[in-house]
C-alpha cells in the first residue's frame, strides 16, 4: 500500500512542477485516524520557500481526484495523513490468499549472492549457549536474505591445527591414560570438561590400551576432532541449521594465502618488525594500534588468517559477505576490514553483525544448567530444557546488540505468556476454525466489504505490512523486527477472535472472515519460516 500512495505522491509532485524527491511513507501515531502519513511538505519546504502547511495544502488538491483516498487530511505544521479506502484495503487479502506461502517474497537480490559465515566455532568442544545465539542470528538472516531473492551460502569457518588442537589431543590422552590406571599429570591449560573423558572411552572402546605408551599424539588429536564435529553437527540439526560449506583455516597456510596477504600489506607500507613478530602498521590508516600479525615464535595471530580468509570470499566473487560474530570480536574485526581496504577490496561488501553476552535466568537469577561442560552452558543442554522453537525464537526476541537474559521460567510456559506459544497457538486455533469451515468455499470472490471495523482494517493493514518489513529486515539486519512483528499480529487476532464470531449464520459474513483469518495465518506461517520456527496446527 506504501508503494500505491508513493506512485500517486511521485506523480502529484510532477503535475505541480514540485522537485523530483524520494517521498518518505510512515505509519501515524495511533490517536490519528488515519492508515498513512508523510512529512513530505518539510522536504520541500527549503527548496521551494513556502511554509509546509501550503505546501501539504496544493498536494492535497491535487489528490483530491484519486480513487485511492477516503479522506486526506492536512495537520500542522504540514503533515499529510491519508486515510485509505477500505474496500481497497480489504482486497488486498486476496493478493494474500493467491500468494500463499509466496506473498512477502521479492526480487531484491536476484542474481546477487550472499555468503553469510557463523557459528565458526573451532572443534574443541561442544557449542555453548554463546555459539547458539550467533548461530540461530545467522540462521534467520540467511533466510531473510533467501526470502529477499538472494542466493545466499551458510559457510562454518574453523581451525584444526596449531596449539589449541595440541593442547585438546593432549586433554584426551591424559584421559585415557587415566581411565586406563595409569598414573599421569593433566596438561597445563588443558581442556576440562566430561567430554574430553567421553572421546577417550570411545578411544578405549576402540583401542583398549593400545596407546598407552603413544608418542603420536595426532591419533588423539584426529579422534577428538571427529568427535567433537560429530557432536557440533547433531546440536545444529537439532535446531535445523545445515551449512552449505565448511572452510578449514588449515587450507590458508598450504595454499600459502597467510604469507601472500602480508607480502601484499607489506608492499603497500603497512608491515614492520618489531621484538621478532611482524606487526600490521593500522596507526598509518587510521586504527588507534598496530597489531601483531606474526608472533616472534613464528605462529599468526588470528587477525591475519581472518584477512586472509575474507580475501578468499572476495576471489570467490560473492556480492555480500556477512558475519556473525560474538562481542569477543569487536575489537578485532575492525583491523580486518581495515587490511582488506587498504588491500584495494570494497569494504563495503563486508558487513559485520556482533551479538552480545547470554545469561541464563531462573526465577531472576543466573543459573548453571549442569557440570557436562565444565565452566560453560552447552546448547544442547539448552535445547533439551526448552526446545528447538523456543531457543530459537528466545535467541533473536532482543536485538542482538543487547545483553539477552534467557528466562528459563518463561521459556518452559505452555501459556500466552510465552511468546512463542502465543504465536503458535494463533496458528492452531485458525487451522481449529478452518477444519470446522471445511463446507466453506474460500475464494477470491468472496465479498470482502463486510470487513469494515477498525480492528479489521487494522489487522488488514498490518498483513499488508508484511511485504515492507521483508525488505526492511534485509535492510536493517535486526531480526528481532519480525518475532516482535508476529506477536503483535497474533495479539490483533485474539482480540480479534475474542470478541467476533468467525463462523455464523451469516454466510456473506463468515466467508469474509474465513479469508481474513486465513490471510492472517499465511502470513504468521512465513513468518515462523523464516525465523525457524514450526507453526504446529495442533497444541
Amino acid at each position: 500500500m506504501k508503494e500505491k500512495v508513493i506512485k500517486i505522491l511521485k506523480e502529484s509532485l510532477a503535475s505541480l512542477n514540485y522537485p523530483n524527491i524520494e517521498p518518505i511513507i510512515q505509519n501515524p501515531k495511533e490517536n490519528i485516524d488515519a492508515d498513512l502519513a508523510s512529512n513530505i511538505a518539510f522536504l520541500l519546504s527549503k527548496d521551494l520557500k513556502q511554509s509546509p502547511y501550503d505546501i501539504a495544502k496544493n498536494i492535497k488538491n491535487d489528490l483530491s481526484s484519486s480513487d485511492l483516498f477516503e479522506n486526506i487530511e492536512v495537520a500542522k505544521p504540514g503533515f499529510l495523513n491519508f486515510k485509505i479506502k477500505s474496500e481497497i484495503i480489504v482486497n488486498e487479502l486476496k493478493n494474500i490468499i493467491t500468494e500463499k506461502e509466496g506473498y512477502g517474497k521479492n526480487s531484491t537480490g536476484k542474481n546477487q549472492t550472499v555468503l553469510v559465515e557463523f557459528v565458526s566455532a573451532n572443534p574443541t568442544g561442544p557449542l555453548t549457549v554463546g555459539h547458539g545465539r550467533g548461530a540461530i542470528i545467522g540462521d534467520v538472516i540467511s533466510n531473510i536474505y533467501a526470502f529477499n531473492g538472494y542466493k545466499v551460502n551458510r559457510e562454518y569457518y574453523y581451525n584444526n591445527a596449531g596449539r589449541q588442537m595440541r593442547k585438546l589431543g593432549e586433554s584426551v590422552y591424559s584421559r585415557y591414560l587415566e581411565l586406563n590406571n595409569v598414573e599421569n599429570k593433566f596438561p597445563e591449560d588443558g581442556y576440562q570438561g566430561d567430554y574430553i573423558k567421553d572421546i577417550a572411552a570411545i578411544i578405549i572402546d576402540k583401542h583398549k590400551n593400545k596407546y598407552v605408551e603413544n608418542e603420536d599424539i595426532n591419533i588423539f588429536i584426529k579422534e577428538a576432532e571427529n568427535q567433537i564435529f560429530k557432536n557440533i553437527n547433531n546440536t545444529l540439526n537439532k535446531i535445523g541449521i545445515k551449512f552449505d560449506t565448511f572452510f578449514n583455516e588449515h587450507t590458508l597456510y598450504k595454499n600459502k594465502k597467510i604469507y601472500k596477504t602480508v607480502d601484499a600489506l607489506d608492499k603497500i607500507g603497512l608491515i614492520y618488525k618489531k621484538d621478532n613478530a611482524t606487526w600490521f602498521k593500522g596507526t598509518k590508516v587510521g586504527r588507534e594500534s598496530d597489531r601483531v600479525l606474526i608472533k616472534s615464535t613464528g605462529e599468526p595471530t588470528y587477525r591475519l588468517p581472518d584477512i586472509a580468509y575474507h580475501i578468499t570470499k572476495y576471489e570467490r566473487e560473492y556480492n555480500i559477505c556477512i558475519d556473525v560474530f560474538g562481542a569477543d570480536h569487536m575489537d578485532a574485526y575492525p583491523d580486518v576490514v581495515t587490511a582488506l581496504d587498504q588491500l584495494g577490496y570494497n569494504k563495503n561488501k563486508v558487513k559485520v553483525l556482533i551479538h552480545q553476552f547470554i545469561s541464563i535466568l531462573k526465577d531472576g537469577k543466573p543459573v548453571k544448567m549442569s557440570t557436562r561442560a565444565a565452566n560453560f552452558i552447552t546448547l544442547d543442554e539448552l535445547i533439551k530444557e526448552v526446545g528447538s522453537d523456543v531457543l530459537r525464537y528466545f535467541f533473536i526476541m532482543r536485538h542482538m546488540n543487547s545483553h539477552l537474559n534467557f528466562d528459563l521460567k518463561l521459556a518452559t510456559e505452555k501459556s500466552e505468556e510465552n511468546p512463542v506459544y502465543y504465536i503458535q497457538y494463533a496458528n492452531a486455533r485458525i487451522s481449529n476454525i478452518l477444519k470446522k469451515a471445511d463446507d466453506i468455499t474460500l475464494d477470491n470472490k468472496a465479498n470482502l466489504n463486510s470487513l469494515n471495523s477498525d480492528l479489521e482494517i487494522r489487522i488488514i493493514n498490518k498483513l499488508i505490512n508484511f511485504k515492507e518489513l521483508i525488505k526492511k529486515l534485509l535492510e536493517s539486519n535486526e531480526p528481532q523486527m519480525l518475532a516482535n512483528y508476529l506477536h503483535e499480529l497474533s495479539s490483533l487476532f485474539h482480540k480479534y477472535y475474542a470478541h467476533n464470531r468467525i463462523i455464523q449464520d451469516n454466510m456473506e459474513l463468515t466467508n469474509a472472515r474465513i479469508v481474513l483469518i486465513k490471510a492472517i495465518q499465511i502470513v504468521i506461517k512465513n513468518g515462523l519460516k523464516i525465523l525457524g520456527i514450526s507453526s504446529p496446527d495442533k497444541m
